[in-house]
């Protein structure tokens, strides 16, 4: 009786060993998730969105292993993003908070900002003014954001918000040269999100920096309900942005 409690112990290690080293191996290469803390991706993404990230997009960097180990030198099997990619990236000030954010400059690009328009290469970015998002601030109170389509060079459109054209900091910049291997990484919630403008805090992102790229959501809830209080887990579910893919 003893050999075989012994013997079925030892399956049940195994199993668990082996399932634990393929999900890291599969986070590692393929897919790994991550959720949105924080509004400077509305309207695209969400706080309580759930996405899975594609690791093999732009190639492995040491940032695509667990913990950032440093078996990776530099870059392999490297593809640069394309312009209106989603990407995660770790902050190039500390190389370890994950950020998200639209890829609109690659190397060599020069990027300003312009009275809230996006000129890429001194060519200014079009955009389209449609509906205007209403948000709710948790008291029943309405806020309005102008909404737009903006379209890259490339063709790629995507939704921007801003407060206005005129806010400080963010609406009229100076112009940004991005360096050779670096990115330039911007929200799509214009005027609430701390990006490549920010030099100090953020500045160009180095294409080794890159995690991967968003791809599909597939989980998302409004916060609702607390981690305890199963009843309300059905309300709180954003049940049409499940398995939306991120344009």
């Amino acid at each position: 009786m003893s050999r075989k409690s012994a013997g079925g112990w030892t399956e049940t290690v195994k199993t668990v060993l082996y399932a634990v080293l393929i999900a890291v191996v599969v986070r590692t290469v393929a897919f790994e998730p991550f959720n949105i803390p924080s509004a400077s991706m509305v309207p695209t993404l969400l706080i309580g969105d759930y996405l899975f990230v594609s690791k093999y997009s732009y190639g492995y960097s040491r940032y695509s292993l667990p913990f950032g180990l440093p078996l990776i030198p530099g870059r392999v099997f490297s593809a640069l993003p394309e312009r209106g990619d989603v990407a995660v990236f770790k902050l190039p000030k500390d190389n370890k908070t994950d950020y998200i954010k639209r890829i609109v400059g690659l190397p060599g690009d020069r990027i300003q900002v312009k009275g809230g328009i996006l000129y890429i290469n001194d060519q200014p970015v079009a955009r389209e003014r449609i509906a205007d998002l209403v948000e709710s601030d948790g008291f029943g109170n309405e806020r309005r954001r102008f909404q737009y389509i903006e379209t890259l060079p490339n063709g790629r459109k995507h939704r921007i918000i801003e407060i206005s054209d005129r806010e400080p900091n963010s609406d009229d910049t100076t112009v940004y040269q991005v360096p050779k291997d670096h990115l330039f990484a911007m929200g799509d919630n214009r005027d609430n999100s701390l990006d490549s403008r920010y030099i100090a805090q953020v500045g160009y992102v180095p294409i080794e920096n890159l995690v991967g790229r968003a791809e599909m959501i597939f989980f998302s809830t409004d916060g609702g309900a607390a981690w305890w209080e199963f009843w309300r887990w059905p309300f709180s579910i954003r049940f049409g942005r499940l398995f939306q893919g991120i344009q």
